[in-house]
C-alpha cells in the first residue's frame, strides 16, 4: 500500500525546521514519521501524518510550499542482511530507489523503513511476490 507523503521547502538557515513544525503542533497535528535532508541552499522536510490533507491545508494556508508522493512502508527483517537481502530482490527487478529513510516502528523482529520508489505500484509487486511484507495504512498510525 502507497502512503501519502508531505515534502516541504524549508530556507537552510537556523529556526526553519522549527517554524512548520509549530504550525502543525498549534493545529494539534501529530507527526507518524521525519525526515530531513538538506543542500546548501535549502531542505526538504518529509512528512508521514495520519491526516495528511488537513496538514497541507494547514502548512500551505501559513506559506509553506508542500508536494505530495508516495512512499511504501516496508517490512525488513530487523537481522544483520535483512535491508540487503530486500534491496537484492528489488535490484534483481530493476526497481530504482529515489530515496529511503527508517521509520521508529517495530514489528516483533522487524523495522519499518519508508521507500519513495520510482515505480511504487511494480515495487510493491515484486516485494510481495518474493513474500516481503508491506505495511499497511492503518498499521502505520
Amino acid at each position: 500500500m502507497k502512503l501519502p507523503q508531505l515534502s516541504v521547502f524549508l530556507e537552510n538557515r537556523p529556526g526553519s525546521l522549527m517554524e512548520p513544525l509549530k504550525v502543525l503542533a498549534d493545529a494539534n497535528i501529530n507527526l507518524v514519521s521525519i525526515s530531513l535532508a538538506d543542500t546548501e541552499q535549502f531542505g526538504i522536510l518529509r512528512l508521514v501524518l495520519k491526516d495528511w490533507e488537513f496538514a497541507k491545508s494547514v502548512l500551505e494556508k501559513d506559506g509553506w510550499v508542500v508536494n505530495v508522493s508516495d512512499v511504501v512502508a516496508v517490512d525488513v527483517d530487523d537481522q544483520p542482511g535483512g535491508l540487503a537481502q530486500m534491496l537484492g530482490i528489488l535490484a534483481e527487478a530493476g526497481i530504482n530507489i529515489e530515496y529511503m529513510y527508517a521509520f521508529a516502528l517495530r514489528r516483533n523482529v522487524r523495522a519499518v523503513l519508508l521507500f519513495r520508489f520510482e515505480d511504487p505500484d511494480a515495487a510493491i509487486e515484486v516485494l510481495q511476490k518474493a513474500g516481503i511484507g508491506i505495511v499497511q495504512e492503518a498499521d502505520m498510525y
